[in-house]
């Protein structure tokens, strides 16, 4: 599914990915773990074709991702759900309204989001808080939030950067296994952590970043730095 073939990023004075050679197929889960400045973020953004590489080439199944028409780009995005660490939940919107906006932007019809944003509402366990604000939710409620909104769109990747950083254990564990479930269900996930009880928690492939460098890649790995 995702392949990265001799991959280094360079920034001024700083080499964030040095030689990256990897392969997640579809429908793995996948810890990409490493300390700050490892290149985590940095490996997620080549992936979105957010950042290009210096050298190699990141291949979304047979496609080069970095050399995708501004269309083709916009298409392949559609592909992907992100989660991001601060939720990025839109403030003057409901929780109901913040799913819809994410079909909405696809031009979905008011049919299939009456239909479905019930449904994901259900599966992140938010229900009862669909008319509910951003400012209303507790820190967990958001996170399910912010997942019910990048899985919508039935992506093929769900990409979660430091997805529980904010969380305390309990909504951190609730959150992990809303990802496993939704990784059971098909969907390939991918999830940059420094959190050792999280990736412990998942009993899934490891792969550590040091330096911008693969160090370790562990099929059922922990947490090992």
């Amino acid at each position: 599914m995702i392949y990265f073939n001799n991959v280094t990023k360079k920034y001024p004075g700083t080499v964030s990915l040095e030689d990256i050679n990897m392969t997640i197929t579809q429908g793995e889960f996948v810890a990409i773990v490493g300390h700050s400045g490892a290149g985590k973020t940095t490996l997620t953004k080549l992936i979105l074709a957010e950042e290009a590489p210096t050298d190699g080439t990141v291949f979304f199944e047979s496609t080069d991702i970095h050399k995708l028409s501004s269309k083709d780009l916009m298409n392949f995005r559609r592909k992907v759900g992100i989660v991001f660490q601060d939720f990025r939940l839109l403030s003057n919107k409901t929780a109901y309204e913040n799913i819809a906006f994410a079909m909405e932007a696809i031009e979905k019809d008011e049919n299939d989001i009456a239909q479905d944003v019930p449904h994901v509402l259900e599966l992140v366990d938010l229900t009862a808080k669909a008319s509910h604000f951003p400012h209303q939710l507790s820190g967990g409620e958001k996170q399910r939030l912010a997942i019910a909104r990048a899985i919508i769109t039935q992506p093929d990747l769900i990409i979660a950067d430091e997805p529980t950083g904010n969380l305390d254990p309990i909504n951190t564990s609730d959150v992990v296994n809303l990802l496993k479930k939704i990784n059971d269900l098909g969907t390939t996930v991918i999830i940059t952590t420094h959190n050792r009880n999280v990736v412990d928690q998942i009993k899934k492939r490891v792969i550590t970043l040091e330096n911008g460098r693969i160090i370790r890649d562990d099929k059922e790995g922990k947490y090992m730095l």
